[in-house]
């Protein structure tokens, strides 16, 4: 399964993959050092405690809703070592005058935890509340090309 922009809670992933046996793996897009880096400033508050604490802390410790993380990010951005090394690495190169676009696996994230994403998350529900979701993105979508198929209704002449 493969999920762009997921929000769950207080969490978005850019891109989400879950495979059959439920292993979850969160891909960040960035495009720019500084959303790198602001990355790492990243904190959220559990809502249950109001404890603080920073993204990066929380995926490197194990304590973390998918099981692995990498970066998606332009060729040569950012200096690997600038990555801390529980963090997978995948780089693109995009060529503007032909608009292909290579992507390249440097170096693989590691297990930050063995539980499977159905285990920490409920299927059916994730399952229903990505079906109402993709459900409302189509009637928005309809909504739009029905705002340019049809005519005003001021403008429809009575046929016979």
């Amino acid at each position: 399964m493969v999920l762009t922009n997921h929000f769950q809670a207080d969490w978005e992933a850019d891109i989400l993959l879950i495979d059959a046996e439920g292993y979850s793996h969160e891909i960040e897009i960035k495009l720019s050092k500084s959303d790198f880096k602001n990355d790492f400033k990243k904190s959220y508050t559990n809502s249950n405690t109001g404890e603080k604490f920073l993204k990066h802390d929380k995926i490197s410790c194990g304590d973390y809703i998918c099981n692995a993380f990498s970066f998606l990010l332009p060729m040569g951005m950012v200096d690997h070592d600038l990555i801390p090394a529980h963090c997978g690495i995948i780089e693109f190169y995009h060529n503007v005058d032909t608009w292909d676009t290579e992507f390249y696996r440097i170096r693989e994230p590691k297990r930050v935890h063995e539980d499977s994403y159905w285990k920490l998350n409920d299927k059916d529900v994730f399952i229903r509340k990505m079906a109402l979701s993709l459900l409302q993105k189509k009637l928005q979508i309809k909504g739009k090309h029905e705002e340019l198929i049809f005519r005003s209704p001021f403008d429809i002449k009575k046929m016979r």
